[in-house]
């Protein structure tokens, strides 16, 4: 029977993304996002509560994150779940889950200014395997043909 392990979330940063380059240059950027329900109790009143999801990307990626992400911005982001396993130095088995992402979205949200004022776009890991970077601009609108709607949408995003 086949399995799907597919994660989907859209938050916002906890911290700027930590950025290391392992060896052979191979980038790797992880932070947190959180993400946020809120419903009312049993006895109506209104609650919330926030999840937070531990986020790792990969070469490309981590270089547009580490580039452009950071704290309190809104990020949307696909990707599967990993679960670690691990003794403590007291020798106590710990897990840890994290999303490895395979395509990022930056949605804006809170910014002090100092990046590009509209640095939204999608980025996505390819399958190719070459030492250049890789990540793609998102996919467009399918089924539209080049230059059928060459103006610019009123979106706010």
């Amino acid at each position: 029977m086949a399995s799907v392990n597919k994660v989907i979330l859209i938050g916002n940063l906890g911290k700027d993304p930590e950025v290391r380059h392992l060896e052979g240059g191979v980038a790797v950027a992880r932070f947190p996002i959180a993400t946020s329900e809120t419903f009312k109790d049993r006895n109506g009143a209104k609650q919330e509560r926030t999840e937070w999801h531990n986020i790792v990307l990969w070469r490309g990626l981590a270089e547009v994150a580490e580039k452009y992400l950071r704290k309190g911005q809104s990020v949307f982001i696909e990707g599967r779940i990993r679960t670690n396993n691990y003794q403590d130095k007291d020798g106590i088995q710990r897990y840890s889950t994290e999303i490895v992402a395979d395509n990022m979205t930056m949605l804006g949200g809170k910014s002090d200014g100092s990046n590009n004022g509209g640095s939204n776009g999608g980025y996505q890991e390819s399958s190719a395997s070459s030492s250049a970077n890789n990540y793609s601009s998102a996919p467009s609108q399918s089924g539209a043909s080049a230059g059928a709607n060459d103006e610019p949408d009123d979106l706010p995003f």
